[in-house]
């Protein structure tokens, strides 16, 4: 029985779907206006590996990710480049998806954007006035009544009477208007060179919320199984978006709410202003996508994580150990050809083998405790080097080998070397040990020891050979 630790109730719960053998879960996505950062990387990688837990243990998994393309930020960025605020977003839902790639997430069941989804938008906000859950004012903005909604807060547990600060809104012309200062906004009026929509309550576009209610309702339903994301969003957007959701639908939104921790930097939050603030294109160019996918996991999803370069050499190191297994196993299975039968004693072997399994749906059961559920792979990792070798059958090494990619697939990592990372490392490396001869052969010893010193300092041993210089990575 998978259990989730539930936002909403604020602890672990039996996972019990809506519809037996499926699982209808909405992740946000991010807002389309530059590349995606690190910290936009986690919940991505995090949901993903949910996603494909919940399909090893054999659920059909609608899981539907949003690209908001509609906002200030996007449109702050069309007016800077002179462009549509469409060429914006769509060029960056482009590079998010390369990134996702990279890391090898998933592309989702469906990807539904803003822009594509305003009449649904239109046709929610006109039943939440109907229903007086929303109003318009003088200038056609619309707000939600949120203290007609009477749960308000019950997903944050706030207190609706401490609420008058700190609220997460879109800035608007007139907010003057509201009827109270905690309502917020589901439609408001264009600005001039901001792209519109026609309403029957002005021209404009939705506000933030309401993108998620019509979108998870479009394409799960009126209730769905699990609500994912960053813990930032809990409120007030997951708030409202419950607020919204429930007074329109008159039913329970979602079942299930999950939220990953922040992801820090050098133990401080990430920012631009300190410096810290990188893409995941910045860090793909220097690690390959499988690094960052194995560090983002080594920590259980509701732990904050830490970003440190210490880190991910520590997670490069860890996850090459993985590869290694796999690639000899693979050695073995070519060296194996007609060894078709398995012995007595390998086959007295797999129970034990097969405990690692149990050990990693322990791990996974419990709230997909990933950083559990990799130890149980580092176990069986070690097991198999020690009990492999070119005597073993091919059926025995077949055997180990699906079992071990069966394990890390759920985790998304793929066991084979990025090649193109080795060619570039080794065309480096070339480079430098050429710079080193140079500056031997013009008796420049300081600069020949300093090269030297800056590639073991990249994890590269030099050998001078009597056939030439030697690298290899320590």
């Amino acid at each position: 029985m998978i259990r989730i630790y539930n936002t909403m109730s604020k602890r672990k719960e039996d996972f019990v779907p809506l519809h037996e053998g499926k699982v209808g879960m909405y992740v946000c996505g991010p807002t389309v206006y530059n590349l995606i950062h690190i910290g936009n990387a986690r919940p991505m990688i995090v949901f993903d590996t949910v996603r494909r837990y919940f399909e090893y243990r054999g659920y059909e998994v609608n899981f539907v990710s949003n690209f908001t393309d509609v906002d200030d930020k996007i449109i702050n960025k069309s007016i800077e480049e002179g462009v549509d605020a469409s060429v914006i977003s769509e060029r960056y839902i482009e590079e998010c998806k390369k990134d996702m790639a990279a890391m090898n997430i998933r592309p989702a069941t469906t990807h539904p954007q803003a822009t594509r989804e305003i009449g649904g938008m239109i046709e929610m906000i006109q039943k939440l006035i109907d229903t007086g859950y929303a109003y318009v004012a003088k200038d056609g903005t619309v707000y939600y009544r949120t203290r007609k909604f009477r749960d308000y807060g019950k997903l944050s547990h706030k207190d609706l009477d401490n609420m008058q600060t700190g609220l997460r809104m879109l800035a608007v012309t007139g907010e003057d208007q509201k009827e109270d200062p905690l309502d917020f906004v589901l439609w408001k009026p264009k600005k001039e060179g901001e792209p519109y929509w026609e309403s029957p309550w002005c021209q404009g576009r939705p506000g933030w919320h309401i993108e998620c209610s019509v979108m998870s309702k479009e394409y799960i339903g009126d209730t769905i199984d699990i609500h994912a994301g960053g813990e930032d969003l809990v409120f007030p957007h997951h708030e409202n978006e419950i607020a919204q959701s429930e007074a329109a639908n008159c039913c329970t939104f979602a079942r299930y709410w999950m939220h990953n921790a922040f992801l820090n930097i050098d133990n401080r939050k990430m920012s631009k202003s300190l410096g810290n603030f990188f893409t995941v294109r910045d860090i793909l160019g220097q690690y390959d996508g499988q690094v960052l996918r194995y560090f983002m996991l080594s920590v259980q999803y509701r732990s904050p994580l830490n970003f440190s370069r210490e880190l991910m050499e520590s997670a490069k190191t860890s996850y090459e150990r993985i590869v290694n297994c796999a690639e000899n196993l693979r050695f073995l299975l070519e060296k194996a050809a007609g060894k078709d039968t398995m012995t007595e004693a390998e086959a007295a072997l797999l129970p034990e083998a097969d405990a690692f399994r149990t050990q990693f749906e322990t791990a996974m059961d419990d709230d997909f405790n990933t950083a559990d559920g990799i130890s149980a792979v580092f176990e069986l990792v070690k097991w198999i080097n020690s009990h492999v070798d070119e005597n073993s059958s091919a059926a025995f090494l077949n055997k180990l080998n699906e079992e071990l990619g069966t394990l890390t697939d759920v985790f998304g990592l793929i066991l084979v070397r990025d090649k193109s990372l080795d060619d570039d490392l080794a065309a480096y490396v070339e480079a430098q040990i050429a710079a080193r001869q140079a500056a031997r052969k013009a008796r420049d010893f300081a600069k020949a020891d300093a090269i030297r010193d800056e590639l073991k300092a990249k994890g590269i041993i030099l050998e001078d050979t009597r056939e030439g210089v030697k690298w290899k990575k320590a």
